[in-house]
């Protein structure tokens, strides 16, 4: 599944989408930067309440296929322009980390 698929199939926000065609495989949910730097495979979906932009240098590092900022996280402008001259694909769910998770179950 692609991260456009992904977003449409769940319904989370799109904050943005520079590589929508990205192929999502499996998912990573943590918030302790270093611990994801050493766990996150590359394509999973991240899932995330942090927005900074230590986030968006993370998911570049990790070759993560988009973050997901549960809980109705979003990013600021300045961290959006980031994102897009990185390649980071980035979404928004208003669902905490767990039940963000849950809808990914059998899609990823």
């Amino acid at each position: 599944m692609t991260v456009n698929e992904l977003c449409s199939s769940c319904g989370f926000e799109e904050i943005c989408i520079p590589d929508g065609e990205h192929e999502v495989s499996g998912a990573y949910i943590g918030d302790l930067l270093s611990w994801v730097m050493g766990r996150a495979n590359a394509d999973n979906a991240w899932i995330t309440i942090m927005s900074n932009v230590n986030v968006i240098a993370v998911a570049s590092l990790s070759d993560v296929a988009c973050v997901i900022l549960a809980e109705g996280v979003s990013l600021d402008e300045e961290l959006k322009n980031t994102a897009i001259q990185k390649g980071i694909n980035v979404l928004s769910s208003k669902l905490p980390s767990y039940e963000t998770a849950s809808l990914l179950i059998g899609k990823v």
